[in-house]
C-alpha cells in the first residue's frame, strides 16, 4: 500500500525529473521545452501593474518570476488561483470560449496550477489540481478534480522508463487468459501488429525482435508532460492522470482516465462520456466511449465505440467496431466486430473480423479442466446466435452462423458460410454448408457494402478486405468441397456395404464429385456425416450436401470470374497469351488474415524473416511492408482467381471459347444473386407472423418501407445491369 509521506518543505513544481535522470547541462524543463517549442521572445515576465492586479484578484504564486505570459495578457481574467513552479500562460483576453452550450470566459479561475504551459485563449475554471500539462490553444478545462502527469508517465505504451523494473511494464494478454500470447501495446499499433506478435509464439527470435523494436520506438527518458490538444474540452471529470489528449477531443463526466493516449483530430475527433473509467490503454482516432464503460489494459482502434457499460479488459478491439453492454476479456478482435448486448460474454478468443456476437452468447468461462480457458479461433463473419454457449478450444471457418444452443463439446467447423445446429431431439450436430449463399443472399451480398459504408476512417492504416469471397474464404471453400466429396463417397460406399477404407483419398474425391454433380436423387437417399467436427461420439449430419456443393461451385466461379474480369478491365485489349503471361502461375493456397488484410503466407514468412534479420527495424518499416503488400494484393488476388479458373475448368490453357462460356456463367450467377437478394429479403415481408403487429399492409409498408424501394435491392439490380453490360463489351483476342 502506498503511504502518505511527509517531505521537507520546498516549492511545488520543482524537481519534476529526479536529479539522477537529468542529463548533464539540462534542467527539469528540457523535455517540456522540446514538447512545447516557442519562438524566441514569445514569453515575458509580468509587469508590475499586472502583478498588482493578479494579487488583488486573490491569486498567489510560489515565485511570481516563474509566471511567464505573452504580449497579450489581461490579468483581470485570472482569479482565485494558485501557481507553483514555472507556469507559462499564452494569450489571455476578454473573450469567451464556446463549445456546444458551454460558454466560458478565457482565463483561469478557482484553480491550482503546477508547472504547466497554457496556450492561447484557454478557459481553465474550477480545476483543483493541474500539474505538468501542456494545454493547447482554445481548450477548455472545467470542473476537474485532478489532471496530473508523473515524471515516468508512459501514456498507455508498454514500455518502461529509466530506472524502472521490468515488473511495471504493461502487457496485453490477448487470445487467452494465461499471458502466453501477451504483447506490448504502443501508440499506433494496428490489428496486424497485435496478431503478428500474439500468433507466432513459436518464432522466439520474432518475439525478441518485436519487444526490442517496441521499446526502441518510444523514448524511455523521464520527464514528458501530458498534453491536452488544441480545441479540446474536458469538463465535469474526476481524475485525469498520465493522459495524452489529442486535439478536438471531448471528455465529459469521466470518473478516471489513467495511463492512456487518446488520439483525436479535427476531422476525426474522439469523445469520452459520463462515468467512464479507463486505465492502461490506447484509443484511436474517431473513437467514442460513453455511459459507464470500463476498460483496462486495452487498445481501441480507429473509429470504434464502447457504450452502455461495456467492459473491455486485456483486449484489442479492431477498427470500425462497437461493443455495448457486455463483457470482453482477453481477446484479439479484428475490424468490424459488433457486440451489443448486456448478457453477452466473450473471453479468450481471436475473432477475425466482420463478426456479430448476439445477446446471451457466452463464449468462455466454461472451464473443461482445472486450467484457464484455452482459445477460440473464429474466421471472418463469425455469428453465434442468441443464447449460444461454446466450449474451448474451438475453431470456425469463415462466415459460420451458430443457431441458438448450448454446445456441449469442442467444435471444429471446417465448412465456410455454413449454418450449425445442435439438434437435441436427435442428439446430433447438423451442419448446412453454403447456407448464406443458398438462403440469405441479401445478407452476404450486403456484407461488403455495409462494412465499407461504416468505415469512416480518414487514415486507413489498417487495410481491410471486406469482400466475403476472397482468397481466404475461397481456399476454405475448396477444402470444404473436398470434404463433401469424401463424406459423400463414404456414405455411398457404406450404403452398398463396401468399405471406404479400400479407397484412396483421390478415388474418394473423384467418386464424391461424380455423385455430387450427378443425379441429386442418389445423394438425397444418403445420410452423409461429417468427421472430426465435434469432440464427441455424436453424429454430425450434413444438411443439403448436393445443393451446398453446387453453391460452393458457383461461389468459386463468382470469385474467379469477378476478379479476372476486373483484371481485363484494368488492362484492356490484352490477348489471351498476354493475359496468361500476366496472370499465370501456380495457385497460392495458403493465405493469412493479418488484422483484416489478407496476405499470401509466404509473404508473412518473408516479413517475419526480414524482422528477425534486422532488415525491418521499426514499426514504421513494418507498416510500410503492409502497405506494399496491400498495393500488390489486387494483382495477387487476380492471379489466384486465374489459377482457380484453370482448376475449375480442369485445363492447362484457357481458350477464347472458355472465356465466352465463363462470361455467360458469370452473367447467370449475377442474375441469381440479383434474384436471391430480392427473394431472401422478401421473405420478411411475406411471413404472416411478421405482419402480426401491424393493423394492415399499409401500416407495415409505412413502418418498414416497400421492398421495391429498398436501397440495397435497387443498388444490386443496377449493379447487375452494369455488370452484364461490362461483360458484353469485353473483347478477348487470340485462341
Amino acid at each position: 500500500m502506498t503511504r502518505v509521506k511527509i517531505t521537507p518543505s520546498k516549492p511545488l513544481g520543482q524537481d519534476f525529473i529526479p536529479q539522477e535522470y537529468l542529463p548533464e547541462g539540462c534542467d527539469q524543463h528540457y523535455i517540456r521545452n522540446q514538447q512545447s517549442v516557442q519562438p524566441d521572445g514569445h514569453w515575458r515576465h509580468l509587469r508590475a501593474d499586472e502583478l498588482e492586479t493578479l494579487v488583488k484578484n486573490h491569486n498567489t504564486s510560489s515565485d511570481w518570476d516563474e509566471v511567464l505570459v505573452t504580449k497579450e495578457f489581461d490579468p483581470r481574467q485570472i482569479r482565485n488561483t494558485e501557481f507553483f513552479g514555472l507556469v507559462r500562460i499564452g494569450r489571455v483576453r476578454d473573450a469567451v470560449v464556446e463549445h456546444h452550450d458551454l460558454k466560458l470566459p478565457v482565463g483561469i479561475t478557482n484553480s491550482l496550477v503546477i508547472s504547466c504551459d497554457i496556450g492561447d485563449d484557454v478557459a481553465i475554471h474550477n480545476v483543483r489540481y493541474l500539474a505538468y500539462y501542456l494545454v493547447g490553444d482554445q481548450s477548455i478545462l472545467f470542473n476537474i478534480n485532478e489532471i496530473n502527469t508523473t515524471d515516468h508517465a508512459k501514456f498507455g505504451n508498454g514500455i518502461i522508463k529509466e530506472g524502472e523494473p521490468e515488473s511495471v511494464r504493461v502487457w496485453l494478454d490477448l487470445m487467452n487468459e494465461t499471458g502466453s500470447r501477451r504483447v506490448m501495446p504502443f501508440n499506433g499499433m494496428i490489428t496486424a501488429d497485435a496478431y503478428l506478435w500474439a500468433r507466432y509464439r513459436d518464432d522466439t527470435k520474432l518475439m525478441e525482435r518485436l519487444g526490442e523494436i517496441t521499446q526502441a520506438s518510444l523514448d524511455s527518458r523521464r520527464g514528458y508532460y501530458g498534453v491536452v490538444g488544441t480545441c479540446s474540452v474536458i469538463k465535469n471529470s474526476q481524475i485525469i492522470k498520465d493522459v495524452m489528449v489529442g486535439s478536438y477531443c471531448y471528455i465529459k463526466g469521466a470518473n478516471k482516465i489513467k495511463n492512456v493516449t487518446i488520439n483525436s483530430s479535427e476531422k476525426e475527433p474522439s469523445q469520452i462520456g459520463e462515468g467512464v473509467e479507463l486505465v492502461n490503454g490506447l484509443i484511436g482516432y474517431g473513437c467514442r466511449i460513453f455511459y459507464g464503460c470500463k476498460a483496462v489494459r486495452f487498445v481501441l482502434s480507429d473509429n470504434s465505440n464502447l457504450k452502455y457499460g461495456a467492459r473491455l479488459i486485456n483486449s484489442f478491439l479492431g477498427d470500425n467496431s462497437t461493443i455495448s453492454c457486455c463483457e470482453v476479456l482477453n481477446n484479439l478482435l479484428f475490424p468490424s466486430h459488433e457486440q451489443h448486448h448486456n448478457n453477452s460474454f466473450l473471453v479468450a478468443s481471436a475473432v477475425l473480423g466482420q463478426s456479430n456476437i448476439a445477446a446471451g452468447a457466452t463464449i468462455g468461462s466454461n472451464h473443461n479442466s482445472r486450467a484457464n480457458d484455452n482459445e477460440i479461433l473464429a474466421g471472418r463473419g463469425f455469428w453465434p446466435g442468441l443464447c449460444t454457449s461454446l466450449k474451448h478450444s474451438s475453431r470456425f471457418a469463415s462466415f459460420v452462423l451458430l443457431s441458438k444452443s448450448d454446445y456441449q463439446a469442442e467444435l471444429d467447423i471446417k465448412l465456410p458460410f455454413s449454418l450449425v445446429n445442435n439438434n437435441i431431439s436427435f442428439n446430433r450436430l447438423e451442419v448446412m454448408p453454403a447456407y448464406w449463399w443458398m438462403h440469405n443472399m441479401y445478407a452476404i451480398s450486403r456484407n461488403a457494402w455495409k462494412y465499407h459504408a461504416r468505415d469512416k476512417r480518414l487514415r486507413k492504416v489498417q487495410h481491410i478486405e471486406y469482400e466475403a469471397l476472397a482468397p481466404d474464404t475461397v481456399e476454405e471453400i475448396i477444402t470444404a468441397r473436398k470434404l463433401l466429396c469424401r463424406w459423400t463417397a463414404q456414405a455411398w460406399l457404406l450404403s452398398r456395404r463396401e468399405s471406404p477404407g479400400n479407397q484412396s483419398d483421390e478415388e474418394l474425391f473423384e467418386l464424391g464429385h461424380k455423385l455430387l454433380t450427378g443425379d441429386p436423387k442418389t445423394v438425397a437417399s444418403l445420410e452423409i456425416f461429417g468427421e472430426e467436427m465435434e469432440r464427441s461420439h455424436r453424429k454430425v449430419l450434413i444438411i443439403k450436401p448436393y445443393a451446398a456443393y453446387q453453391a460452393y461451385t458457383d461461389m468459386l466461379y463468382r470469385y474467379a470470374s469477378k476478379n479476372v474480369i476486373e483484371f481485363l478491365l484494368s488492362r484492356p485489349n490484352l490477348s489471351l497469351d498476354q493475359v496468361q503471361e500476366e496472370l499465370g502461375g501456380d495457385r497460392v493456397r495458403e493465405w493469412d488474415n493479418m488484422g483484416g488484410q489478407l496476405m499470401p503466407r509466404h509473404e508473412v514468412d518473408r516479413l517475419r524473416k526480414d524482422i528477425n534479420t534486422g532488415k525491418l527495424n521499426s514499426w514504421a518499416e513494418i507498416h510500410e511492408r503492409y502497405d506494399q503488400l496491400w498495393e500488390q494484393y489486387p494483382l495477387d488476388k487476380q492471379r489466384h482467381a486465374w489459377a482457380l479458373l484453370h482448376d475449375l475448368l480442369d485445363t492447362p490453357r484457357i481458350t477464347r471459347a472458355d472465356f465466352l462460356e465463363l462470361f455467360e456463367k458469370a452473367i447467370a450467377i449475377q442474375h441469381y444473386i440479383d434474384e436471391q437478394v430480392y427473394l431472401s429479403r422478401k421473405k420478411d415481408y411475406d411471413n404472416p407472423f411478421r405482419k402480426l403487429t401491424y393493423r394492415n399492409d399499409q401500416e407495415m409498408e409505412a413502418a418498414l418501407g416497400h421492398i421495391d424501394e429498398n436501397e440495397f435491392i435497387l443498388q444490386t439490380h443496377q449493379e447487375t445491369l452494369d455488370y452484364i453490360a461490362t461483360i458484353r463489351n469485353l473483347n478477348i483476342t487470340g485462341g
